[in-house]
């Protein structure tokens, strides 16, 4: 599928956050972050915001041009910080739900889950409309990536949010890594990397 895509900017603030808020709202780990459905759909957009603005500052965000899709990218050092994670966690419960110990619980699984010892892209969360879904959207906008990737031998990785969504990224090249991420009486993860292709 041909899918024109480009870099989001500032601009597109507004669109990529209510994007993302409408593709996770029945994701099993928002439904885990916000258990109570119409909490949710109050408060979920301010971790979406949250998310857009780390990556707007630290990273890219690819937007299909029709606004249907993005994906958030950030680019990995080789080391780890996960003291550093531990304070991110922390200022992002206070920032998005400052009651809401879960939001800081995904942040600090996910830092500390997250492989050191080599650069690499990582697909922070790839977002489509629900009622786009299903058309390639998301594949494409993985490739675009990915094909970067196998042209300068980076690796990349992410965190899938079900086991369906691992179906996908598997025909994209990833594998499962050697552990689940098990959020405390909640859904599993399953953290995936892909090597590059030659």
């Amino acid at each position: 599928m041909s899918v024109a895509i480009r870099a989001a900017g500032e601009g597109d603030r507004e669109l990529v956050v209510r994007l993302l808020d409408e593709a996770f709202q029945d994701d099993p780990v928002s439904g885990w972050v916000f258990p109570d459905a119409e909490y949710r759909r109050t408060t979920h957009h301010k971790l979406m915001a949250a998310f857009t603005d780390a990556v707007l500052a630290d990273g890219r965000i690819d937007l299909a041009e029709d606004g249907a899709a993005c994906a958030l990218w950030l680019s990995v050092p080789a080391e780890a910080h996960v003291a550093d994670g531990e304070d991110e966690a922390v200022g992002l419960r206070e920032l998005v739900d400052p009651d809401n110990e879960r939001v800081e619980t995904i942040a600090r699984l996910m830092s500390e889950s997250h492989p050191a010892g080599r650069v690499h892209e990582y697909l922070w969360m790839i977002g489509v409309a629900p009622d786009r879904q299903g058309e390639g959207l998301g594949a494409a906008l993985i490739r675009h990536v990915l094909d970067r990737c196998d042209r300068e031998g980076l690796p990349a990785y992410l965190e899938a949010s079900s086991e369906r969504s691992t179906k996908l990224y598997e025909r994209l090249g990833y594998t499962f890594t050697d552990h689940t991420l098990d959020l405390p009486d909640g859904p599993r993860m399953y953290p995936m990397w892909r090597e590059p292709r030659s």
